[in-house]
């Protein structure tokens, strides 16, 4: 399995702000975006790298995990992981003993379906499938194992954490320093909740936006016990995934669903609402516009003399709907965007084009 490295795929060093990974991240995605290049297969792998890079990168925690393996890399194609075709998690593998691939054999070692509709991670390469959805490259998406696994544990999947424990760093695996803490990319472990008189036991999963959107997966454990679950798109905060009788005891396991809040976006169940800042003359005289929507780029017309505050609505191009098959509406909100300074000839320019226009008094109401 070939290591990626992301910083090169979006050409910003490993220094980079937050802010300097976003501004690389929209100039690739809009020179290689397909609607741009129509046809165009080498620009199409180009844009799902570049999406992939950002999906790491862009998100702290997965940049940290990703930093603390890259450090580590040389040990891990010394042991095995770097050679072509090699299985990191088979015999002699540098992961060897933690279940990613084969799983828990022997007796007990029964295996859970858990299935619900969703793309999940399929449009990324087998690396990132591996160190951020704990799950080794091939791994079938929504298994969970009890009973059997790898170091007693149910063998659904290989965290983060457990990783950097078998590498000699910290983690939550056995014998690694510290054992017994939480590593950053251990699954979270779920609390017994007041349901468990029920026969309930709840197991939180924290989503961005871009993963309720496209669907994805979320290794869980409750009580020692691991599950992979594919969590359908167009979940929302407060969306419940129940695993009937899957639990300790024959108890329910339900994944309970928060979706984190976004910086651009703003969700009304599944209609989503966003600003789209423009310019005095994109406002005065009309413009295309590009506007970014989580199924990819579109152009908007901005017919002229377009007032700040005017809201678009551009349909489908909202969330997925769950029970329907549908799909909300996106509104755009107009916000102009005056210039912060003018020349002494612009500002003649501007007196006399406004001498020229006819615009009442806006605050004398009629």
């Amino acid at each position: 399995m070939e290591y990626r490295d992301y910083y090169e795929i979006l050409g910003v060093p490993r220094s980079a702000s937050q802010a300097d990974v976003k501004k690389a991240f929209r100039k690739l995605a809009r020179a290689h975006h397909p609607d741009r290049n129509p046809g165009d297969k080498a620009a199409e792998k180009r844009f799902k790298d570049v999406n992939e890079a950002n999906a790491v990168l862009s998100d702290p925690e997965k940049r940290k995990q990703y930093d603390t393996l890259g450090a580590n890399w040389d040990q891990f194609q010394g042991a095995g992981g770097g050679r072509g075709g090699a299985d990191p998690f088979g015999p002699g593998g540098p992961f060897a003993g933690f279940g990613g691939g084969g799983g828990a054999g022997g007796a007990g070692g029964t295996r859970y379906e858990f299935r619900t509709a969703g793309a999940g991670d399929a449009g990324f390469s087998d690396f990132f499938r591996m160190f951020f959805t704990g799950a080794a490259a091939g791994a079938q998406a929504g298994r969970a194992t009890s009973g059997g696994g790898a170091r007693g544990q149910a063998g659904g999947g290989t965290s983060f954490a457990d990783v950097l424990s078998e590498m000699g760093r910290s983690g939550s695996g056995p014998g690694a320093p510290g054992a017994g803490r939480r590593g950053a990319g251990a699954a979270p472990k779920a609390p017994a909740a007041d349901g468990a008189s029920r026969g309930e036991i709840e197991a939180p999963a924290d989503l961005t936006l871009e993963e309720a959107f496209h669907g994805t997966q979320r290794l869980v454990e409750v009580e020692g016990k691991r599950y992979e679950v594919s969590l359908p798109r167009g979940v929302d905060t407060g969306s419940r995934i129940r695993l009937s009788g899957k639990g300790p005891g024959g108890r329910d396991v339900v994944v309970t669903v928060r979706v984190r809040a976004h910086d651009v976006y703003q969700r009304r169940g599944a209609d989503l609402e966003r600003e789209l800042p423009v310019t005095l003359r994109e406002a005065l005289l009309g413009a295309e516009v590009p506007v970014a929507t989580l199924k990819g780029r579109i152009l908007l017309t901005i017919p002229a003399g377009t007032q700040g505050g005017r809201t678009f609505r551009l349909k489908g191009q909202g969330m997925p709907t769950i029970k329907d098959g549908g799909t909300g509406d996106l509104y755009v909100k107009v916000r102009v965007v005056l210039p912060a300074s003018m020349s002494d000839p612009a500002r003649d320019a501007a007196k006399a084009f406004l001498d020229l226009v006819d615009q009442s008094d806006p605050r004398v109401t009629s």
